[in-house]
C-alpha cells in the first residue's frame, strides 16, 4: 500500500474516531431490557461434546442479535471452545460484528479482538448480553451492566474491520468468572479470534490484533504473551493494552477503600475455584462480613458492586483485622495462586502498544512500567505511552476512566499501521 493511501486512510480513521465518540455518547441514553429465556438458553453448554469438537476456538453454536445504531456493522453471538488455565477444554461465549464498510488494506479483513474492561462476576454482566447498547438493567436481580467497548466498536467498524468480543471464561455461562486470571484471560482472547474466523468462513491467514482496557488490556497484553506456544497457526499482528493489571497483588493493594474495593471479592472468587487450597483459608481467615461480601459479589456486575462496597476496606472483611494484602503476605498459598496471574514474565511473539496513567487511581502505573521495561530486555517491540490526566476524585475511578479517551484513537491508529504491513 502506498504512503499516500496510508495517510489518507489514517485520516479517515482521525475522522471516525470523532464520529465514534460523539454516537457513544449520543447512545448512553438507550436502555436494555435483561435478555429474554431463549437468549439464556444459548449459554448452556451442550451435555457432551466430542473430542474433536472441544479443539479451543471450535464454534458450538451461533445466534444473530441486532444492533443497536450508530454501530455500522451486524452482529453475531456465539459460543466456542477454550481452555481453563490447565488446558482443559470450556465453552465460553462473545460476540462478533462484522463491519458494513470494507477493508480498504492489504489481504484479508482483518479482526480485533477487544477485550473488555471489568463488568463484573455475575452472568447477566456477560458482554454479549449487551451487544450494541450502553447499559442493560436487570430488575429481577437490582442489576446494572454496562457496556465499556461501544468506542472501540465504532471506531474499527467504521475503518472495515471486524470485531470480536470474549465474555471470557464463566461469564453468562456455567461457572465462576475468573477475573483477572492471566491464562484463561488469554486463551479466551485467542480463541476468540479463531471462532471469529470460523463463523466468517475468513482465510486462515486473516490479520488479527488484541486490543483492550482495564481488565480487557490486562487480557490483550496476556494473550500477546500467550499466543506464539498456544496458537502459532494465528497471523497476529500487534497488541494494544491499556491500562492493564499487571500484578493482581499490587492492584489488590491499590484498590483499597476505592469506588473498586468490592473488585477484591471478584479476585478471590476466582482464585477459589481454581487452586484448592485458596477455599479453606478464606473458610478460615474471612468473617461473616468478609464471607457474604464474597457471596454477593459472585452474582453482580461492576457498578452494583461499587454501589454496596465502594468505599471500603478489606480489613472490616477478615477475622484479624488485617487487609487481603496483609493476609495474602503471611500465605504462601495466596501469593503463588496470585503470582500465576502475574504478566511480564513471558515474551509476546508481536509489537505491543501499552497505555497507561501515572495519575490512574485504579491501575498501578509501576507494575505497567516493570513490564515494558522486562519486555524491553527481551528484545519485544514495545511501546509506551503515558496519558497526562490528572488525578480527578481519587478513589472514584474517575482518573481510570478518563485515561481511556485520549487512547481510543492512538491505539486504533496503531493496530492499523501493523495491518498495513
Amino acid at each position: 500500500m502506498s504512503s499516500v493511501s496510508a495517510r489518507s486512510r489514517r485520516a479517515a480513521l482521525r475522522r471516525s474516531s470523532v464520529v465514534a465518540v460523539g454516537a457513544a455518547a449520543a447512545v448512553l441514553g438507550g436502555v436494555c431490557p435483561p435478555p429474554s429465556a431463549q437468549a439464556a438458553d444459548f449459554y448452556t453448554p451442550p451435555a457432551q461434546v466430542s473430542p474433536a469438537a472441544s479443539q479451543p476456538g471450535t464454534l458450538v453454536r451461533s445466534q444473530p442479535v441486532p444492533l443497536m445504531p450508530p454501530l455500522p456493522g451486524t452482529a453475531t453471538r456465539i459460543m466456542y471452545m477454550t481452555s481453563y488455565q490447565d488446558k482443559t477444554p470450556v465453552a465460553a461465549t462473545g460476540t462478533v460484528v462484522e463491519p458494513f464498510a470494507g477493508w480498504r488494506g492489504p489481504g484479508p479483513r482483518p479482526t480485533v479482538v477487544v477485550g473488555p474492561g471489568t463488568a463484573g462476576q455475575g452472568d447477566q454482566c456477560a458482554p454479549s448480553k449487551l451487544t450494541g447498547t450502553p447499559i442493560a438493567v436487570d430488575p429481577g436481580k437490582s442489576s446494572l451492566a454496562l457496556n465499556f467497548v461501544l468506542p472501540e466498536m465504532l471506531i474499527l467498524l467504521n475503518n472495515g474491520i471486524r470485531v470480536a468480543i470474549p465474555d471470557y471464561v464463566g461469564m453468562g455461562t456455567p461457572g465462576v468468572a475468573t477475573y483477572l486470571n492471566r491464562a484463561e484471560g488469554a486463551y479466551a482472547m485467542i480463541d476468540a479470534a479463531r471462532a471469529a474466523l470460523s463463523l466468517k468462513n475468513a482465510p486462515g491467514n486473516s490479520p488479527i490484533a488484541f486490543s483492550g482496557y482495564g481488565e480487557g488490556g490486562s487480557a490483550a497484553a496476556a494473550a500477546a504473551e500467550a499466543v506464539g506456544d498456544y496458537a502459532p497457526d494465528l497471523d497476529v499482528r500487534a497488541a494494544h493494552a491499556g491500562a492493564p493489571m499487571m500484578d493482581v497483588t499490587s492492584t489488590v493493594n491499590k484498590v483499597e477503600g476505592t469506588h473498586d474495593a468490592g473488585t477484591i471479592g471478584y479476585v478471590l472468587n476466582g482464585l477459589a475455584v481454581r487452586y484448592p487450597a485458596v477455599r479453606p483459608i478464606l473458610d478460615r481467615e474471612l468473617n461473616p462480613a468478609g464471607k457474604a461480601m464474597l457471596a454477593a459479589v459472585a452474582g453482580q456486575c461492576v457498578a452494583d458492586t461499587g454501589l454496596a462496597y465502594g468505599g471500603q476496606r478489606s480489613t472490616a472483611w477478615t477475622r484479624t483485622g488485617e487487609s487481603i494484602g496483609q493476609l495474602v503476605a503471611r500465605t504462601p498459598a495466596l501469593q503463588k495462586a496470585l503470582g500465576d496471574q502475574q504478566i511480564g514474565r513471558g515474551k509476546p511473539k508481536v509489537p505491543v502498544l501499552l497505555e497507561a496513567a501515572p495519575a490512574d487511581d485504579l491501575v498501578p502505573f509501576a507494575d505497567v512500567r516493570r513490564v515494558y521495561d522486562a519486555w524491553r530486555g527481551k528484545g519485544v517491540a514495545v511501546t509506551l505511552t503515558t496519558e497526562g490526566v490528572p488525578p480527578l476524585l481519587s478513589g472514584t475511578g474517575l482518573t481510570h476512566a478518563a485515561a481511556k479517551v485520549p487512547s481510543l484513537f492512538p491505539a486504533a491508529s496503531y493496530l492499523m499501521s501493523a495491518f498495513d504491513g
